[in-house]
């Protein structure tokens, strides 16, 4: 067994066959993380001292010129004992994910390509979780992720955003098949994706197409315990209609930037959130990143704007992956 230290003095022991974040999680260490598959980055730890062995390809560093950008412990084993520049995420390991029945309580069209899912429990499961999580929904033998796109209710039901992929066979059923009641189960939540109080001034919220919905579930969180922070929300779409929601009915004092990449119409930027964010004009180093979205929008604003001040603990992300 090897000896894993993080930075905020956190040690737990890691044999040589298993990941250091699965060996984390199993001792109820919270590291960041979402698709444990290597693609997304978001475990990605500096590592201060110690060697590790590649278990798993890392296809996100893969696509990266900078080699000691770091390693993801989602595809990592030991090789020695390791010192990494990583902190566990305390609470948000004290919910654990769980299999549940759940039944469709409504489908609506939010667009031709985006429907919202709203599931509903059994009055007695009690389902926790911290706006920005994520759960997988299961029919028979399909399973896909996808991000709850609320804070917590009273009622207990979730709502998921869900994009309409051709020859999907989740988006088949969803968008053609669904119907009220219909049972399916859900396992959850997963994901470390969740508002962290730390002292910046401003909170940046950036989404393209269905990344907006964990976006949402963080804004509705603030309403329940208003950060005293300025809160900008950037959310970048293709076309005018790709943008499917308004945030008028959030009692939130928040600015609100619509970006469109492919239509220039009034009232509306024109080009890519990440871009945006340095029209702004405020100071990044006194800022939080929350970005939710394609992988190439995460990695063009982790590049882009540690570059102009932010710091790389304050951008978290949440990549949306292919389910392929």
């Amino acid at each position: 067994m090897f000896k894993i230290t993080l930075s905020n003095s956190v040690v737990f022991e890691c044999s040589a066959e298993q990941t250091i974040l699965d060996a984390a999680l199993s001792r109820g260490i919270i590291l960041e993380h979402s698709c444990k598959s290597g693609r997304c980055g978001a475990c990605i730890a500096g590592v201060l001292e110690g060697e590790t062995n590649l278990e798993l390809i890392e296809s996100y560093n893969e696509k990266k010129s900078d080699v000691n950008s770091g390693i993801l412990t989602c595809c990592r084993t030991p090789n020695s004992d390791i010192r990494l520049d990583l902190e566990d995420l305390g609470n948000i390991g004290l919910i654990k994910a769980r299999t549940l029945p759940c039944r469709v309580n409504a489908i609506e069209l939010l667009t031709d390509e985006v429907c919202c899912l709203q599931l509903r429990m059994p009055p007695s499961t009690n389902f926790q979780f911290v706006p920005g999580q994520y759960v997988d929904l299961i029919k028979g033998d399909i399973r896909r992720s996808y991000s709850i796109a609320n804070a917590q209710r009273q009622d207990g039901t979730i709502d998921l955003q869900i994009k309409k992929i051709t020859a999907g066979k989740m988006s088949d059923y969803l968008f053609n098949q669904a119907c009220k009641n219909d049972l399916l189960r859900l396992e959850g939540p997963h994901g470390t994706f969740s508002y962290r109080n730390d002292s910046s001034e401003n909170i940046v919220l950036l989404a393209t197409g269905t990344g907006i919905a964990p976006i949402k579930a963080l804004l509705e969180g603030f309403e329940h315990e208003l950060p005293n922070k300025n809160i900008y929300v950037l959310w970048g779409g293709r076309y005018r209609d790709d943008l499917y929601m308004n945030f008028k009915n959030l009692d939130l004092d928040l600015v609100y930037i619509p970006v469109l990449s492919r239509e220039k119409v009034d009232g509306y930027l024109f080009g890519y959130v990440q871009n945006v964010v340095l029209d702004l004009g405020i100071d990044l180093v006194g800022t939080t990143v929350y970005a939710c979205g394609s992988v190439t929008m995460i990695d063009s604003a982790l590049q882009l704007l540690t570059q102009n001040g932010l710091q790389r603990k304050n951008f978290h992300s949440d990549a949306f992956v292919s389910s392929n």
